[in-house]
């Protein structure tokens, strides 16, 4: 559910703005964390690019199998990432294109902000 606010307008009119429900910031604060740590956030773009297993992620993401089985531990209790087994294999991707898209958004504000490039309207 959204809570409501007044703000002014440039006329100087209460303008109704709907904002998140505080439920809603909290889920979202709580995915944001998560995404801080640079471990996590190589770990969610790979995961966005295709399933992987936990030493392939360790290998690519540059960390070891027990640090990178900690951190994926953590973003499948946040819903961030699915497993799907096969055979003795666990398979990682995120979990929908909502993950998907705030890992590559996030990372296109950082490649714009370092290249210069003007944000997008």
């Amino acid at each position: 559910m959204r809570s409501r606010a007044d703000d002014v307008d440039s006329d100087g009119r209460a303008a109704h703005l709907d904002l998140p429900s505080a439920d809603q910031i909290e889920v979202a604060v709580h995915a944001l964390s998560l995404l801080a740590d640079p471990t996590r956030l190589r770990l969610l773009w790979l995961c966005a690019t295709a399933e992987h297993d936990v030493g392939r992620l360790a290998v690519l993401a540059g960390t070891t199998p027990a640090a990178a089985s900690q951190h994926l531990a953590k973003l499948r209790l946040a819903g961030l990432v699915s497993v799907r087994h096969h055979g003795r294999r666990h398979l990682y991707s995120t979990r929908g294109g909502h993950v998907a898209r705030l890992v590559r958004e996030a990372l296109s504000y950082a490649d714009h902000q370092l290249s210069g490039a003007p944000p997008h309207p």
